[in-house]
């Protein structure tokens, strides 16, 4: 009896809270969402590879693949840093490092691979886990290609998660199913490599999953509650 007794004011705390993410002061959703439509430079990133091409040496010609401490290991140089640069960075990095080393360096940078091109989608989807990052999607299609929502889902609270350059992480909640039902609202913000898309649980879902482990859990019998067509109880 004691027991039944606690799963009243579970079953009330657990509807009362939320754990709904919401947007913050540093990353309000509006002025996330619509941005100015520019591409900002690709950075090169831990697992990206890059064709080098020394026109006055083609002996030290090669593809390369970023550490994953960001850093290149080259000849006669050593270690250089790539991750966070573009490519035209890069090439000047290189041509300042192989200025003593080479008589007229001329080097190409050519990135080939994109292998850091991924986010991770989580929470109440099919196939939560890294999702590759094929161009300029949004959270919806994101969640599509994580299997869709599950049944314990709340599209109207998706969360998406980035962090910045400089380390803060920034967040902004997104209704998409708002944006499913009417075209109209779906102007989601284009997701970047390494965001998080986050689905949360139904209240609904919360209050099954508090139910299943307070108090079906609990017991050591087991029973079944339903209604059926004229509303009588059975057991």
């Amino acid at each position: 009896m004691r027991r039944a007794c606690l799963i009243l004011p579970l079953i009330a705390l657990g509807a009362c809270q939320s754990v709904d993410p919401e947007p913050t002061q540093y990353f309000p959703v509006a002025d996330w969402r619509h941005e100015d439509g520019q591409d900002a430079a690709y950075l090169l990133a831990p697992g990206d590879t890059i064709q080098l091409i020394f026109h006055t040496a083609p002996e030290l010609d090669r593809e390369i693949r970023v550490a994953p401490d960001g850093s290149l290991n080259l000849p006669y140089i050593g270690s250089l840093r790539a991750s966070a640069r573009t490519a035209g960075e890069l090439r000047g990095a290189l041509l300042q490092a192989y200025a003593s080393e080479l008589k007229d360096p001329d080097i190409d940078v050519i990135p080939t691979g994109f292998e850091s091109q991924k986010i991770f989608v989580g929470g109440e989807v099919r196939n939560p886990g890294m999702v590759d990052l094929p161009g300029q999607i949004d959270p919806l299609q994101a969640i599509i290609m994580a299997g869709g929502f599950s049944e314990s889902a709340k599209p109207t609270q998706v969360a998406v998660l980035r962090r910045m350059p400089g380390g803060q992480v920034m967040s902004a909640v997104f209704d998409v199913n708002k944006g499913i039902n009417d075209p109209r609202y779906a102007d989601f913000t284009p997701l970047r490599r390494f965001d998080v898309v986050y689905v949360p649980r139904s209240a609904i879902a919360e209050e099954n999953l508090l139910m299943q482990q307070w108090f079906r859990n609990a017991l050591p019998i087991q029973f079944s509650l339903y209604y059926d067509i004229s509303g009588d109880i059975r057991r």
